[in-house]
């Protein structure tokens, strides 16, 4: 694996890393389980490295835990979701514990907040983001942060 990559070595996919965000959350105001269902619902967890459009092994859907709590939920989550038959194909999203995480170049951060009219922003993140604030609207504490 390549240290201390840039956002565009890693979208290139020859990095070994995976794109990915790093969620700080107090379980007093959301539940771990939440974060689950929320990630679950937002994303396709069943398709090997691909997330709509963007296909590499960079895109792999992964979980990355903090604690042996975590990594027991998350488990026990997609065992329930491929018990429940929730997606007509299995859950592949890998979970690992939390390495080393590379904060991308500050140009990528808030990149829909400060690229709304892109095309990739308007046609793959609106979409998730109106699906997250329809189904997830008791969850979310400020449009802001979204």
């Amino acid at each position: 694996m390549v240290s201390n990559p840039t956002y565009e070595e890693v979208s290139g996919g020859r990095t070994g890393h995976v794109e990915s965000i790093k969620i700080e959350f107090d379980p007093q105001v959301i539940s771990y389980n939440d974060l689950l269902t929320v990630f679950f619902y937002t994303h396709d967890p069943t398709t090997p490295n691909r997330q709509g459009n963007d296909v590499g092994s960079q895109y792999q859907s992964a979980i990355f835990y903090a604690n042996e709590s975590q990594r027991t939920e998350a488990v026990a989550y997609i065992a329930e979701l491929n018990s429940s038959k929730a997606y007509d194909v299995p859950v592949i999203t890998e979970v690992r514990p939390q390495d080393t995480f590379y904060v991308a170049e500050d140009y990528h951060q808030e990149y829909y907040a400060h690229h709304t009219d892109a095309p990739y922003c308007q046609f793959v993140i609106e979409p998730k983001l109106e699906k997250l604030r329809i189904k997830f609207a008791e969850l979310l504490k400020s449009e802001a942060k979204v």
